[in-house]
């Protein structure tokens, strides 16, 4: 692989005899594979070799290397006088000794660090949640958070967990938070306690020790846009760049088809029917759905696959710089919430869910049912549609009832 990127002889010569050349070979390999482009690609191979020296200097082994051996090696930047790629700058040399530390760990042959690795209680909860509970890569990842955080402030045995120290814990915690932060590390620890119990680690009946947080879901209104700031954002896409088309299609399947952020990041090829013109979306706890691709979403789609990064992906949107891997769901709301500023829309809230949000109260306001609405958002219940039946602030005059008014005596 080495040859696609070099041509002279000698730097081939270098390259091969070098400290890290029993690596290189993978490392270009793992380089095109994730679509990085030929002079970023051939720079990053020069900082793999530049860091086999810095390495073989300081006699530290390759499977020492660590995070803090890349700091080593920026200092060690700003005064050596080995040769560097002409025009490539000191933090690109950094950026691909990180990225060849990287190939190292997925391949293997250097182990992570230990701040890295799981503990295996929390990769037993991770493997459990996603073999039991179909919970999202999203919902895995928050709720082995708050699990390491209880391991590392009550200790790492559960079978001295009682009620007192897990409410104290929670209250320490939600001094710190909101009423969602609050309510979202609740539940993360109520599972994860239904999970130890399940592996008999602790007492069954301790995830009731967890408190209910005051909070009422349907006490709002929900946060919507009009129907002209939804088309002033996707105005503020650019269909002249690869980044503006994927933004595009990205916004309309929030906007039309009201998904989740996660829904769009997990969308993969094999489950868009160009056929009959629908999309099979699987959200939460492993429920599938096929709806309808409206017209304006499959252009939308189309477009950007014309200028999608030709790697070998399963899934639809990828990042728009290398390395060219799929979307994950924070980024799918990052793109929203970049697209709302850049078009100046004013929202009470900025992220992905206010488009499903709109997407339902545009619903409602054409006269769709709320259960048909909870068809197509996939809710698991009435309760969850009914959020919606307060959008239409005429109809809800109608029927409020009068203040009752003061009789005198």
């Amino acid at each position: 692989m080495l040859d696609n990127y070099f041509e002279s002889a000698f730097a081939l010569e270098q390259l091969r005899h070098g400290p890290s050349a029993p690596f290189l070979d993978g490392f270009s390999r793992s380089l095109y594979e994730d679509g990085y482009s030929r002079l970023t690609a051939r720079a990053y191979l020069r900082a793999a070799h530049h860091l086999g020296h810095l390495l073989q200097s300081e006699d530290i082994a390759f499977v020492a290397l660590q995070p803090d051996t890349i700091a080593v090696f920026r200092r060690h930047l700003k005064h050596c006088r080995c040769p560097k790629p002409r025009g490539r700058t000191t933090e690109e040399t950094v950026r691909g000794a990180k990225c060849f530390l990287r190939y190292l760990w997925n391949a293997g042959i250097v182990p992570r660090p230990m701040h890295e690795l799981r503990p295996p209680l929390v990769q037993g909860f991770r493997d459990w949640l996603k073999a039991h509970r179909g919970a999202s890569e999203t919902t895995i990842s928050r709720y082995s958070a708050a699990a390491i955080e209880l391991l590392s402030d009550l200790g790492d045995d559960p079978g001295q967990y009682d009620a007192g120290r897990l409410r104290a814990f929670l209250l320490e915690r939600a001094r710190r938070r909101g009423v969602g932060g609050t309510k979202a590390i609740s539940s993360a620890l109520r599972m994860f306690l239904r999970y130890l119990a399940s592996q008999g680690k602790c007492r069954a009946g301790l995830d009731a020790a967890i408190p209910t947080i005051a909070g009422w879901r349907l006490a709002s209104l929900p946060c919507c846009l009009s129907t002209d700031d939804v088309e002033q954002l996707l105005s503020a896409c650019d269909p002249s760049s690869p980044m503006g088309l994927r933004d595009r299609a990205v916004i309309l399947l929030l906007a039309r088809l009201g998904l989740r952020a996660s829904d769009v990041a997990a969308l993969c090829f094999a489950d868009i029917d160009w056929e009959d013109g629908s999309v099979l979306v699987k959200g939460k706890s492993r429920r599938e759905v096929r709806l309808p691709l409206p017209q304006e979403v499959g252009d939308a789609i189309l477009a950007y696959l014309v200028h999608r990064p030709g790697v070998q992906d399963e899934r639809v949107f990828l990042r728009c710089v290398a390395p060219f891997r799929g979307l994950p769901g924070s980024s799918v709301s990052q793109i929203v919430r970049r697209n709302m500023r850049r078009a100046g829309v004013a929202a009470p809230a900025y992220g992905s869910h206010i488009l499903r949000h709109t997407a339902a109260t545009e619903m409602l306001r054409r006269g769709v049912s709320l259960y048909e609405i909870g068809s197509v958002l996939r809710h698991r219940s009435a309760d969850m549609s009914a959020y919606y039946a307060k959008v239409d602030m005429e109809l809800l005059k109608q029927v409020v009832q009068p203040w009752p008014e003061v009789l005198s005596c």
